[in-house]
């Protein structure tokens, strides 16, 4: 959909890591946002927040949450709590490269009951491993995805396959995710090697996690329609209108 006029004072996006104009994604994150915006006719726009900086009272003045990939993060118990606030609360939660696997650890920790899941990156050899360094890094590849039908990322893509790029060497322990799938979080996402890459919670406005970076494919005037469906449910919930339809691709 697109909005019908341009919304002067838009809604406020937290991006949640520790910018560093130097990592590719980073700068891309504050482009995609920017094509997305043109594409809805709306004024929106990233606010960098540090891990470290984070509080999760002071959340409720953004309307979505993007965590962004680059971690470790300064804070992890801090970016845990943000996540969670917004799963609980409907805001807007996006999360790709890290910020999948923390949305997968908060996940794990305060939906399923596993307290003690840990993440590689923070502790190699804890007992709990939910996000393991992988066999064979993603770094800088790129791979064909296949999304499962009905599931609002298909939708969203308008697609059951896609081609994306990935800047990780951490994903989804392959031993716990028998215990992931008992829980309402779906899995609807996997490359071609079958390994889970794309997560969405059903019922929530928009909680999505992928473990490839969306937002280096974004373009002006050809905007990532994940970007874009993000920042549709965000200005949704800033205005307090109702979602009729997913933004694609153009």
């Amino acid at each position: 959909m697109r909005f019908s006029k341009l919304i002067k004072h838009g809604p406020e996006i937290a991006i949640l890591g520790e910018f560093n104009p130097n990592f590719p994604p980073h700068p891309a994150t504050n482009a995609a946002i920017s094509h997305s915006c043109d594409q809805l006719h709306v004024r929106a726009h990233g606010t960098w927040v540090s891990t470290a900086d984070i509080r999760v009272e002071s959340l409720t003045r953004y309307a979505g949450i993007w965590i962004a990939p680059g971690s470790p993060y300064r804070s992890l118990d801090k970016t845990l709590g943000a996540i969670r606030y917004a799963r609980e609360n409907g805001v807007p939660c996006f999360g790709t490269c890290g910020g999948c696997q923390h949305m997968i650890l908060e996940y794990a920790r305060n939906v399923l009951g596993y307290r003690d899941a840990q993440h590689a990156e923070y502790d190699p050899y804890a007992s709990n491993l939910f996000i393991s360094s992988l066999t064979c890094s993603l770094a800088g590849r790129e791979m064909t995805l296949h999304f499962a039908p009905h599931s609002r990322v298909a939708e969203i893509y308008g697609s059951l396959k896609d081609t994306e790029q990935y800047y990780c060497n951490f994903g989804v322990n392959p031993e716990v995710v028998p215990l992931l799938k008992r829980g309402p979080m779906r899995f609807v996402g996997s490359d071609q090697e079958g390994e889970i890459r794309v997560l969405e919670l059903p019922g929530h406005p928009f909680f999505i996690a992928t473990l490839f970076v969306p937002q280096t494919r974004s373009r002006a005037g050809s905007p990532h329609p994940l970007v874009t469906a993000f920042l549709q449910a965000a200005v949704e919930r800033a205005t307090g209108s109702r979602p009729t339809t997913f933004a694609r691709a153009t």
